[in-house]
């Protein structure tokens, strides 16, 4: 466990963007740089966050022509002090590609562009393996390239899925992710064609930012009753962006209807919420719960520990309001510890005190 009075953040949750197409044409076959090309591709960029939205940046963030995130400098500087370490989850739209050699490709290049150009560029970035879902035994070969690479700490999943992460198909993933002692975070976006609501599709934004605690609810729900965390015990898997206040009632009434429901999932052999507790990590930005100490310490009591949060801004992404005002402040010093550095490092295997040295 680090000195709380040595350490710097870990910041769980930063988003590098790709400025243009082109800038992963270096890390492409020929053959998918001429396609791009020729079939006019010049842009995956999500589109998660209108642009123009006040939420979708930080004025800081907005440096110009390059889209924010995309500036390795400029984020550093924005987001990382001299002891900080940040985890990049870059959202760039190659998960989506129907085309299953593509998405393969995209991803691979993506990841050595992540590779050269952030984290060789600054020791304190830390990465995510972006995978093609598509295809769960090309993602694990994925994730063996990268695994042996200190500066990717993680494989990146998004939450909507084309079928409940928990899945049978997606073992493969968590196999391998396993395998190298490597966390699966799973954070909000498109990676199939189902509606972004349960009821359908959505008329407003509004609507798509304040569902996506539901759709995390069900992938979790999906991840403890299809018996990943039994098929994967040392298998970790880190929930982001999407809240945390929603955890006890969700799991109280799992713990509820498991007793009654248990025969049918034998290889859950405990409450549901002991497996969570254990296998489970939530980000704390944005902290959907308000600038109250009591219901903060009503929360951290009824999720049983601290120790399930992990520090992150959500950069460039502006939320109404950040995880120091709305929940670090109403923790202790060692609470507040924990989620800063204390949890990540753990989860992760990080030495902050080592990033600048």
């Amino acid at each position: 466990m680090l000195d709380s009075s040595s350490t710097g953040r870990i910041d769980c949750d930063v988003h590098n963007a790709v400025a243009d197409i082109s800038d992963l044409f270096p890390y492409l076959p020929p053959r998918w740089s001429d396609y791009c090309v020729e079939h006019g591709v010049d842009n995956l960029a999500p589109s998660y966050y209108p642009p123009g939205m006040a939420f979708s940046a930080r004025p800081e963030a907005r440096t110009g022509e390059l889209p924010p995130g995309s500036d390795p400098v400029a984020v550093a500087g924005h987001v990382l002090g001299g002891d900080d370490l940040g985890v990049l989850n870059c959202l760039y739209g190659v998960q989506p590609i129907h085309n299953e050699d593509w998405a393969v490709a995209m991803t691979r290049a993506l990841n050595d562009w992540q590779a050269e150009r952030w984290l060789a560029a600054d020791d304190r970035w830390r990465a995510s393996i972006v995978v093609p879902p598509q295809n769960p035994h090309r993602a694990a070969e994925e994730i063996d390239r990268h695994a042996a690479d200190p500066g990717f700490v993680q494989v990146l999943l998004l939450a909507y899925s084309e079928m409940p992460l928990g899945r049978r198909l997606y073992w493969p993933i968590y196999e391998a992710a396993a395998r190298h002692g490597l966390p699966v975070a799973v954070h909000p976006g498109v990676a199939g064609g189902n509606p972004l609501l349960p009821v359908g599709w959505p008329s407003y934004c509004l609507e798509d930012y304040a569902g996506a605690a539901g759709v995390m609810q069900s992938q979790l729900v999906s991840l403890v009753c299809e018996g990943v965390f039994s098929k994967y015990p040392g298998l970790r898997v880190v929930l982001q962006e999407s809240g945390v206040t929603w955890l006890p009632s969700l799991l109280w009434r799992l713990d509820k209807n498991w007793k009654g429901l248990r025969r049918e999932v034998p290889w859950v052999d405990r409450l549901p919420s002991e497996v969570v507790r254990e296998h489970v990590r939530f980000t704390v930005a944005p902290f959907d719960g308000p600038d109250d100490g009591a219901v903060v310490r009503r929360t951290v009591e009824q999720i049983g520990s601290v120790d399930l949060l992990l520090f992150a801004s959500d950069y460039p992404h502006w939320h109404h309001r950040d995880a120091e005002r709305s929940l670090l402040r109403h923790l202790s010093e060692a609470e507040a510890a924990r989620v800063l550095h204390g949890n990540a490092a753990d989860l992760y295997g990080l030495d902050v005190t080592a990033a600048t040295t």
